[in-house]
């Protein structure tokens, strides 16, 4: 193996549920050590995050996005809308993670770009265990593109 595939996976939640939060940090913690999880609460930190703007100028570019659609200040369709329209952004996988299973917010994420849609499960080891197939389907299956 090559040292770059040592380098842990940046993966960034955006989430503003604080129960979501926990559950995803512990199935991170509990799976993959290597990657790194940063966490932001709504759509305007998110893009800040994304663009190393503001108190996020020495933000990492994450790998992976894991986007919830129902957010505050700017709601997660309008960030997926940014970053797929952006050229130094659309490269970066994004995850819709999201409660909601309404036809239209499917289609719609698809129609934005999204690379994934899932639905949350409420269960506590359901939730855990979809996170964990998430993060190993882009660690070990999927040859994600180079940090910019």
């Amino acid at each position: 193996m090559t040292a770059k595939a040592y380098l842990p996976i940046e993966v960034l939640l955006v989430e503003d549920d604080p129960g979501d939060v926990l559950m995803t940090q512990e199935a991170f913690e509990e799976h993959k050590v290597r990657n790194r999880l940063h966490v932001v609460s709504d759509g305007v930190d998110a893009l800040d995050f994304l663009r190393r703007q503001g108190g996020y100028a020495d933000a990492v570019r994450p790998d992976l996005v894991l986007l919830d659609l129902n957010l505050p200040r700017r709601d997660g369709r309008e960030v997926l809308a940014e970053i797929k329209s952006d050229p130094d952004l659309r490269s970066i996988p994004v995850v819709v993670l999201t409660t909601s299973q309404a036809e239209e917010d499917i289609l719609r994420s698809y129609e934005l770009h999204a690379n994934a849609y899932v639905t949350k499960p409420v269960d506590f080891e359901r939730f855990i265990a979809i996170v964990r197939k998430i993060d190993e389907f882009f660690v070990t299956v999927v040859k994600l593109p180079p940090r910019g």
